[in-house]
């Protein structure tokens, strides 16, 4: 396997505008955290004006013995962050008109065209919560799944009658293909009405099985001959890939075991393609997909996507009227809330106003996280791209890091 085509690096933070005695703020803290086992270990890189200025490896991939050291390239399963390549996967069928926004998914997966939306009460008298069904009003669309307004939901993150349903059919469940997936998923009511309710949940692996219908291949192939092999990401896919001796990075406790994600064993690889989580990666990869978005959709001579294309991807797709499902606001920072001057793109989290969030940033900057720690955030305002890798099972951990991020690599600035 051919080693990734690293972003060029700088001569020094300085030569891009940032302060090396103040990126080194993220070392101390980091390696505080690794020495008090707080985390195994940890991969942080900036990059700005095209070139990567700081990067570093911190710890362990995992907690166990034998340890191995952390390495720059060092593989993290990226959860949620699979989303924007999946993202941009289906931007190119529809730059090639095999594919539409504002398509019906039953179109391609024509059992979705029955489903009908969950309307949950509670008896006055027994606290007997009832579940009534009520049509649609109008069809989920490709729009909805790029934006999560198409009414799905996820199991893991709250327990509405749906939810339960979705954690009894084993929706997560590594071994089944995407086709399975869907098949299981048509057979549930839908959380919400399609297009009125921003609610995170499986909405772009429906996504990645429509990519599969459209295309003829299944979404790995897709992905890996449309999105990273063009890009030079050769350690990125559903599988892992190792490079020059790196492994994969492993949570503490439990023996590396996932407590928000089904778990990965190289051995026994995942059957399912998971559009919304599935895909493995490295910074130094990540980072490549990244400058390609922020270059207008093209890197190193090649082009994935149009200017335009980029542009639309990275404009707020929620209307004003949207309302919010109840695991948004557990979303953290990323959550596309008006009130923190958020909103969502295709696939990307986007920040549409200044001085409401609680971390510095730009207006325009787009940005997502993963459920296993991971998170990057652009900002063509300045240039400017972070990527964190991190496996952490604790939630106020995990999330802790990213505010941590922002507010050390804009402290750097200098220019």
């Amino acid at each position: 396997m051919p080693l990734t085509r690293a972003l060029e690096h700088a001569d020094s933070p300085e030569q891009v505008g940032l302060s090396t005695r103040r990126l080194q703020s993220i070392s101390s803290v980091i390696h505080a955290d690794v020495d008090r086992r707080k985390i195994p270990g940890a991969v942080v890189l900036v990059a700005r004006k095209g070139r990567i200025a700081w990067s570093e490896a911190f710890g362990f991939e995992q907690a166990d013995t034998p340890l191995r050291p952390m390495q720059r390239h060092s593989v993290f399963r990226i959860a949620a962050m699979t989303r924007p390549i999946v993202g941009v996967a289906a931007l190119i069928l529809m730059e090639e008109g095999r594919l539409s926004l504002n398509d019906p998914v039953e179109r391609y997966i024509p059992e979705f065209a029955s489903l009908q939306v969950a309307v949950e009460s509670v008896d006055a008298n027994t606290g007997e919560r009832r579940l009534a069904l009520e049509p649609v009003r109008r069809a989920m669309t490709v729009h909805d799944l790029l934006r999560h307004t198409s009414g799905l939901t996820y199991g893991q993150f709250g327990d509405s009658l749906v939810q339960r349903q979705y954690r009894e059919s084993g929706l997560m469940d590594p071994a089944q293909t995407n086709a399975e997936m869907v098949a299981k998923l048509a057979a549930i009511p839908l959380q919400c009405q399609p297009g009125e309710v921003f609610e995170y949940g499986m909405s772009t692996d429906v996504l990645g099985r429509i990519i599969e219908i459209v295309s003829g291949m299944d979404l790995a192939r897709f992905v890996a001959e449309r999105v990273t092999q063009p890009l030079r990401m050769h350690a990125t896919g559903f599988h892992l890939i190792r490079q020059d001796g790196a492994g994969l990075a492993l949570p503490s406790g439990a023996s590396g075991k996932s407590t928000a994600l089904f778990d990965y064993d190289e051995h026994h690889p995942p059957r399912w393609h998971s559009g919304g989580a599935g895909l493995l990666s490295t910074a130094g990869d990540y980072a490549r997909f990244c400058q390609m978005l922020l270059n207008g959709g093209a890197l190193d001579g090649v082009r994935l996507l149009s200017r335009k294309t980029v542009e639309l991807m990275l404009g707020n797709h929620l209307p004003q009227s949207t309302r919010f499902g109840g695991s948004t606001t557990g979303l953290g920072i990323n959550a596309p809330l008006p009130d923190l001057g958020q909103g969502h793109g295709l696939a990307v989290g986007v920040r549409t106003a200044s001085g409401l969030s609680p971390v510095p940033g730009s207006i325009g900057d787009f940005y997502w996280g993963g459920a296993l720690g991971t998170y990057f955030w652009v900002d063509p305002q300045e240039q400017l791209i972070a990527i964190l890798m991190l496996q952490e099972n604790d939630l106020a951990t995990r999330t802790g890091y990213r505010s941590l991020l922002r507010n050390i690599v804009y402290a750097a600035l200098e220019d």
